[in-house]
């Protein structure tokens, strides 16, 4: 498992990679003292894991990551000295958020977390062949106490809410334990279209579509009037694909 560290204090990467040394399975192939840095060093050796800093001189850890192409995101463990970001670090997906100053067993407990997402994932890649899910599919979904067997062309929306997705439709908002990214695989890109880190929309419920900022656009959901934006680069792959 290929690993970079990411913080701007260098006696902090070093104290880091001496507490993985235990760790023989996650292999440091790279540190970075800022993003700028840290971007170029994604790209080129593509980790399968970042150990990130938030509060780090020019972009922070979140705009790191809002810099970076969705298939080159790695998972995160965020590593901080500031407790007031959890919230907005599982917004991001990270599988764990650890204060410094580090301690082993708090950090055995992150790296335990990291190797049981990277098993799931890999069983599921056995059953891949498993076929993409399209608006005709039926799927079955449990919150709680609740199921539902619901037609995927009545979800309008798709939202990332940390470790779960929540999936709108009709005025249902049920939560399913699953990533954006694992679900937007598995579902029909003709049908459904990843608009931005947070959001998939059913593209048959797009009422209206205006300009946004910065050269992204903003679509309006039939019916629940929920406003989404695209973000500008996903805006250009939206423009490429249904334009004629």
């Amino acid at each position: 498992m290929k690993a970079l560290i990411i913080d701007d204090e260098r006696l902090a990467r070093n104290e880091l990679r001496r507490l993985l040394e235990n760790f023989p399975k996650i292999e440091i192939v790279g540190e970075a003292a800022n993003a700028d840095e840290a971007k170029k060093l994604v790209e080129e050796l593509r980790p399968d894991l970042l150990f990130l800093d938030i509060q780090m001189p020019g972009k922070n850890g979140f705009e790191l990551l809002e810099s970076l192409e969705d298939d080159t995101i790695p998972e995160v463990i965020f590593t901080t000295a500031y407790d007031e970001y959890a919230l907005k670090a599982f917004e991001y997906n990270a599988l764990d958020y650890i204060l410094k100053p580090i301690d082993l067993a708090r950090l055995s407990e992150a790296v335990h977390r990291v190797f049981e997402e990277f098993d799931r994932k890999h069983e599921g890649e056995s059953v891949s062949e498993r076929k993409i899910l399209g608006e005709n599919d039926q799927v079955f979904i449990k919150d709680g106490e609740k199921c539902w067997f619901v037609k995927l062309g009545k979800v309008r929306l798709f939202e990332s809410m940390g470790n779960y997705v929540r999936l709108h439709f009709d005025d249902q908002k049920p939560l399913v334990l699953k990533s954006l990214n694992a679900l937007e695989e598995r579902l029909d890109p003709v049908c459904f279209f990843r608009a931005n880190r947070k959001h998939i929309i059913n593209l048959q419920w797009i009422d209206k579509i205006e300009p946004w900022f910065s050269g992204g656009l903003l679509v309006t959901l039939r019916g629940s009037g929920e406003k989404i934006e695209i973000s500008r680069r996903q805006a250009i792959r939206f423009k490429d694909m249904l334009s004629l």
